[in-house]
Order: C-alpha cells, then structure tokens, then sequence
C-alpha cells in the first residue's frame, strides 16, 4: 500500500481523538467526535473543517481570462476583483472533468480550487490546453484550507481578525486578511449548505490558524469536523460530489448544475457543442431525489428499477441526520424524475419501495 498523504494539521488530530481513514490516498479524519453531533454541531452552531487535501492552481498571465473561458463551462468574464465562481471544466462529450471554484484577484490573476482527487488529472488536462501568455502553476502543496461553516461561524472568526466579515458578500473573498496573525485569503464559501467561510493559507500557518480558531470558538460550540459530516452535510443541500453526482460520464446538466453552464457565452469552450446538444434535444436522464418508502437505505451504486425495468443507480444516499429519513440522490431515466414517482431500490438482495422527492433535502 502506499504512503498515505496527510495534511499539515495532521499531528493535530490525534489531540481532537480524531479516527482517520484512506480518502483517495489522502489520511484524513472521518469524525473527530460522532459524524451525527458534527453535522448538528454545523446546522446550528459552527463546525470546523480541514480541507487541505484540495487542490489550488494559480492561472495568471495577460491570456488568463481567455484561457479560462475555454476551459471553463461558466462565464468567467463575469467575474470582477474579489469575486469567486462555480463551474466544472468538461471533456468534448460534456462529460466532466471536475467542478471547481475560481476567485479572481485581478484580471490576470486567478486561484483555482480543485477536488483532491482530481489533482494530477486536472493539472494534466490544464497543461494540456495551455495557450501563450498564460501560466497555470500547481501550488496544492503550500497551500492549507480551512472551512468553518454554520449560523455563528462569522461571529467567531470575527473574534480573531479586526477586518469587517460582514462585508463579505457570499461567494466574494478578501486577499490577505490577518486573522489572529496568519495571512489569509478568506473567503465566504463552503459545501455545507450554511453561512461560513474558507480559509487559504501557507501550509506552515495551518496548525496556529486550527488552533486558533478552535480556542476561539469554544464557548460558542465549535467543533472540529471529519470527511463523514462534511458528506452529509452537502449531501442534504444537494451539492454534488465528484466521483458520485458529476463524473467523466455524467454531465454538469444531468447533475443539475447547469447554472453554472453558460451554452450562450461567447467563448468556446470544450464541451460546448455536446452541452448545447443536452440542452436543445432534452436530457435523457437527471439527477433527482429519492426517500425511502421501505425500511432501507439506498447506498451509491445501488441500482433503481421500475418494474423489471433498470432506470438508474443512486449516487449518494444515507439517513440524514436533520431529518431523520432515508433518502438519496439518483441519476434515473427522464420519465421516471416525476415527483412522487414510485421506484424500487436494489438493497442487496431485496427490491424496496422508494419515491421520487424534490431536492434539496435541506435548506436553511
């Protein structure tokens, strides 16, 4: 087996009690007290999260923007100084590559952040369409980011830096900011469905920063959070995952984020034709929700029939801890994405009754 890769915080687990488990050849913590006390712990008060196995790439250079806008299936023209955006990058199939964030420190100046399981992929195929006047620099190692995330997440990073967090809209950022005397990109994001923030600093600031932060928010019920609630939590606000919602077969439209996909922007971009193709001849099958009718749960890979007929296979699904119900998300066939469809769920050896629900599960 090889060497696991660990993140800079992680001699600071073991203080938390966290249990770590192999996560795409990264050693991470899946829960530090209980995957259900983490997940309340974000609905209500704050949860904190190391995120620094993702990836980030600096695209900079006078054909930054044009580089992008081909690479990219949002309009990244969009974009102004201080300001962060969704979007996936697809193969010519509108099959995807990754969906990522890009925040835009100026105009030739731009951070990208990426799934750490993609990494070597995604520089590969970023390099791959470079084009003159543009560098595209992996800095995923010096790079550590934290997450805290939930309704009082603001008031406690505030404790810590005497810039104005209010002032940052959601999906904007502020470069440089001190917080508690570590420089960092602080940013109102995150993939928990709460108010919150991410954090991007030096590698070597991480573990003071983790520190800090905790001590910070002690009174107010902050906890360090593992892999097992950060799934839950953004599987309940619907924001997909890539490897299980978005995948090279799966496209950013079929997992409903096509928000995020700009058909009609000016740029071409790779992917653009088979994109406009799903979306000017309907799409053969989506994204939906399922609760159990059953007593079960429908777990990824498990295959959807309606009949004897095979129409789909979960991609995510477990109880969710804020409402106490089985469900899933499914990529089925398009006449069967109906809410209140009935479908049956191949739970290992038993077909169970389930139905078609709209998403998200969770909104705050």
């Amino acid at each position: 087996m090889a060497d696991l890769k660990r993140t800079p915080l992680f001699d600071l687990y073991k203080e938390s009690g966290a249990k770590t488990i192999d996560f795409g050849g990264w050693d991470l913590p899946v829960q530090f007290i209980s995957i259900k006390e983490e997940h309340e712990a974000v609905r209500t008060k704050a949860g904190l999260f190391d995120v620094s196995h993702m990836g980030e790439v600096e695209v900079k250079g006078p054909e930054a923007l044009n580089y992008l806008q081909k690479l990219m299936t949002n309009d990244v023209s969009k974009l102004v100084d201080g300001q962060a955006q969704y979007t996936a990058m697809c193969y010519e199939d509108g099959g995807t590559v990754d969906d990522l964030l890009i925040y835009r420190k100026a105009q030739d100046d731009y951070l990208l952040v990426i799934n750490a399981s993609n990494i070597e992929k995604d520089v590969k195929w970023m390099e791959q369409h470079l084009i003159e006047g543009v560098t595209a620099l992996n800095i995923s190692s010096d790079i550590a980011q934290l997450a805290i995330q939930g309704p009082l997440a603001e008031k406690i990073l505030q404790k810590k830096t005497s810039y104005d967090l209010s002032s940052i809209g959601f999906f904007r950022f502020a470069d440089d900011v001190d917080v508690d005397g570590v420089k960092a990109l602080v940013s109102r994001t995150g993939y928990t469905g709460e108010d919150g923030f991410e954090l991007y600093c030096l590698s070597s600031d991480a573990p003071n920063l983790w520190k800090s932060l905790l001590e910070a928010g002690k009174e107010d019920g902050l906890v360090p959070c593992g892999l097992g609630a950060r799934d839950t939590l953004r599987f309940e606000a619907r924001l997909p995952l890539y490897g299980q919602e978005l995948t090279k077969e799966i496209s950013p439209l079929e997992a409903g984020i096509g928000f995020a996909v700009k058909v009609n922007k000016e740029a071409d971009f790779i992917g653009k034709e088979a994109l406009k193709k799903q979306k000017t001849e309907g799409l053969t099958r989506k994204l939906v929700g399922l609760e159990m009718i059953d007593k079960g749960i429908p777990r990824t890979g498990y295959e959807v029939f309606v009949g004897d007929q095979l129409v789909g296979f979960v991609t995510t699904g477990t109880q969710s801890p804020t409402l106490k119900k089985n469900v899933g998300l499914a990529v089925l066939d398009m006449d069967v994405t109906e809410i209140g469809t009935e479908v049956e769920v191949q739970v290992r050896k038993k077909r169970l009754k389930a139905q078609v629900v709209s998403t998200p599960f969770y909104k705050k």
